[in-house]
Order: C-alpha cells, then sequence, then structure tokens
C-alpha cells in the first residue's frame, strides 16, 4: 500500500490470520489472499477441501483493500465483442457469466452477513463527449438484448443524478454498487475461516516445486504446504514466483483521494441517491461518496509510488472541473494500489503444468470478476466436469520488452490524453 487509504482507516477488524508456523499438506494452496483467493478459498471449504491461503502482507490489504469499492459488472469489451472472439457458444456463456459477477458480491455479502456498506442503487458510466455517448448506447442495446436492468440516461437526468453538468448523458446500469473493500476482503476470509479454510498472513510463499505429481509451495519463513493443486492468485502483485507470469500484465498505479465528510447541503447535490460512477474516458474518472459522507476521487497516476498529497493534486483537479462548489475542501485520504493490466483487455487464466491454476488481469474490474472467478475456481477444482471454467486456459505470453512498463504506461497515458480531448 502506499499513502494514507481512507479504507484501512474505517474498515472493520480483520479476523486472526497469523503467519505459517509448521509445514502441513492440504488439498489446495492459494498464493494472494485478495478476492479470488479468499472467494476460491470459502468455496473449496464449503465443498469439503482442506485449503491453506497464504499472503505476504495482510490478507486482504493490497489491490483487493485499495480500490475504489464500485462493483461494476461485466468486461471491458461488450458482449458483441466477446461472441467475436469467443464465438456464439462460449461467447454467450462468458457474457451471462460477466454479467453476473455483481450478483455474486452482493450474493456473498447477503448469504455470510459481511458489514461492508454496501449499496447498489447503480453504476453511473457518464459519457464525456457526444461520440462516447453514441457508443455507451450501443453498449446498453447489447445489454438490453440479454434483458439486463440498463437504461440510456439524458443530459438532464445525468446532471440530477451525479450533481453535475459536465456530461452529455449516461449509462445507469442497476446491477452495479458500491462496497467497503477493505472490510468485504476481511468479510470473505471470515466466512472462508469458518468454512474450514486456514489463511496465513506476512508468509510469502518463495518457491514453488514439483515432484510426484505433487506440489512443494515454500515460503520465506521456512514451514512449507504440500499440496496437489495450487491457485495463483496474486494479480498485480505477481512476482518471479512462477517464470513468466508477471510478465503478462502491466501493474499500473491507480491514485484516489477523499475529502472529509462533505457538509449536508453540499451532500444532497453530489451523487444525491447514492451512485457510484466512472466517465468514459480513457483515464476514466471513478468518483462516489462512502457511507460517512466523503466524496472520493479516483484515476490513473504515475507509475512511480507517490510520495506524499502533492502527488495527487491531478485528483483534486478532476474534482474541482466536476464539481466547482467542492473548491476549498479539506482531503483527508490519499492512496494508491496496483491494477493489473493486459495487452488485450481481458483476463487472463493459466495452467502452465497440470494442477497449478493462474488467474490474473481484471483490468479494473476487480471486484465482482475476481471474487466470481475465485467461486468459479473453487467449484471447478471441486467437480469439474460439472463446473467448467468460465475463461479458456491460455498460454502464458510475457508482453514483449515488460521491462520497459514503466515507458509503456507513459506512453499510453500520453496518447490516452489526447483522446480524451476530442
Amino acid at each position: 500500500m502506499s499513502g494514507n487509504s481512507l479504507w484501512a482507516a474505517t474498515a472493520a477488524p480483520a479476523p486472526p490470520m497469523p503467519p505459517l508456523e509448521e509445514s502441513r499438506r492440504v488439498d489446495v494452496a492459494i498464493v494472494g489472499g485478495g478476492y479470488t483467493g479468499l472467494s476460491a478459498a470459502l468455496h473449496l471449504g464449503e465443498g469439503g477441501a482442506s485449503v491453506a491461503v497464504l499472503d505476504g502482507g495482510e490478507p486482504g490489504a493490497a489491490a483487493s483493500g485499495l480500490n475504489g469499492g464500485q462493483v461494476n459488472p461485466g468486461l471491458k469489451q461488450d458482449p458483441d465483442e466477446i461472441l467475436a472472439l469467443y464465438g456464439r457458444e462460449a461467447g454467450e456463456r462468458l457474457v451471462e457469466f460477466a454479467g453476473g459477477t455483481a450478483d455474486v458480491v452482493f450474493g456473498l455479502i447477503e448469504k455470510h452477513g459481511i458489514a461492508c456498506d454496501a449499496t447498489r442503487v447503480g453504476w453511473i458510466q457518464p459519457a464525456h463527449s457526444k461520440e462516447a455517448l453514441e457508443t455507451v448506447k450501443r453498449r446498453i442495446d447489447q445489454w438490453q438484448r440479454r434483458s439486463a436492468p440498463l437504461e440510456v440516461l439524458d443530459r438532464e437526468t445525468t446532471a440530477e443524478l451525479l450533481g453535475t453538468d459536465r456530461y452529455h448523458g449516461a449509462a445507469l446500469d442497476r446491477r452495479a454498487g458500491g462496497i467497503h473493500p477493505l472490510s468485504y476482503a476481511r468479510g470473505l476470509a471470515r466466512a472462508a475461516l469458518s468454512k474450514g479454510a486456514s489463511i496465513y498472513g506476512q508468509t510469502r510463499a518463495v518457491a514453488i516445486d514439483r515432484r510426484n505429481g505433487s506440489f512443494r509451495v515454500t515460503t520465506g519463513r521456512g514451514p512449507s504446504i504440500e499440496t496437489p493443486r495450487v491457485l495463483l492468485a496474486t494479480n498485480g502483485y505477481s512476482d518471479q514466483l512462477w517464470p513468466k507470469l508477471r510478465e503478462t500484465v502491466i501493474a499500473a498505479n491507480s491514485f484516489q483521494t477523499a475529502t472529509s465528510p462533505l457538509p449536508e447541503e453540499l451532500a444532497r447535490t453530489i451523487l444525491p441517491r447514492g451512485h457510484v460512477a466512472s466517465d468514459t474516458r480513457k483515464l476514466l474518472r471513478y468518483f462516489r461518496r462512502d457511507a460517512t459522507g466523503r466524496f472520493l476521487m479516483g484515476g490513473r497516476g504515475p507509475f512511480a509510488e507517490p510520495k506524499g498529497p502533492e502527488n495527487f493534486t491531478h485528483l483534486v483537479r478532476m474534482v474541482e472541473d466536476l464539481y466547482p462548489a467542492l473548491r476549498g475542501v479539506s482531503y483527508e485520504f490519499h492512496w494508491s494500489g496496483r491494477v493489473a493490466l493486459t495487452r488485450d483487455y481481458l483476463p487472463h487464466l493459466h495452467e502452465p503444468v497440470s494442477g497449478l491454476l493462474a488467474f490474473l488481469g481484471c483490468n479494473g474490474r476487480g471486484v465482482g470478476l475476481a471474487t466470481a472467478m475465485g467461486m468459479a475456481i473453487g467449484k471447478h477444482l471441486l467437480q469439474p466436469e460439472r463446473f467448467p471454467l468460465p475463461f479458456p486456459i491460455a498460454p502464458i505470453r510475457p508482453i514483449p520488452f515488460h521491462g520497459l512498463q514503466r515507458l509503456y504506461v507513459a506512453t499510453v497515458i500520453a496518447y490516452y490524453r489526447l483522446l480524451d480531448l476530442r
């Protein structure tokens, strides 16, 4: 984590997740204690499997506990594009899966009584240009043909629901909502523990060796896990644990800032009904209010880790551009987390050797997508014939010249900034 996170300051207490002290054998070892790993552990535990989750820090506190807390379904690609990529039969299954990811999140919250300030009013995707509004309309049409609860908002309604007149119209997706992301992660962990899963914090996996059809996951603390199956769920925080895996994604920084609680008269005019929002810019702005009445703004930042509030001034300018009435408000929190981006903006599922799965590359849709994929992988490992994986297995293909990813990010940001001016 970089900076002073609102979520870390206001989250529900974490359940006990002590380090691994003794070697043991389990049915499935999971490396990475974010949404994917915790959801997989929960569903494996429910199915009677023994599970050990290893996390190098505090489980749930990295990307899963640092994001904007927007539970938005779908992928970056629209349904028709997914069908063109995967074919009609496989594509429709994937569209159905992606469209239901928010349902999975809110279903788990209800089932396990997770206290995470969950609201489900919907996600507004406002269009920053007339051309972007036409794209939004095409997207809505594709989802409406599948009976999804999306609709087009005209300029006036968009302004009313957002509290700003800077947009040309919007999409409203009623499947979506907002959560406290770290409280949600800790709730998933508590639910997984209740189903018999073991979760070990401050326990970094440093090596994976395969022998006689089994794996040994060695930790930096010394003890190891023996297991026939491994799930790597490290996403944007992947390291060299498995060859070339980290080189398949760009781990870009996403910055966020949060104000002090807004005065009541201001709060009544900004996102007054509790929607979450992220716009159509290539360098999108994502914003919402939290349960305490703070206003949050997020967006891309430089590749380097921030050093202080001065690195977040671009977000303050975004806030003041959309909401001039917020000029002069105080900002209490500034933080950043990593987003795993793939070259094709699709999530990647790998099985480099039999018995080892890796999932990464949520491309900014991690709350719903990672949770749902954790569930899908957990059920698949228990009953593969009954529960096929929603994404095809793909080979590990490193991004060329991955060591220059800082240059990649800077170049792409500059290019996108030009596109957003159109």
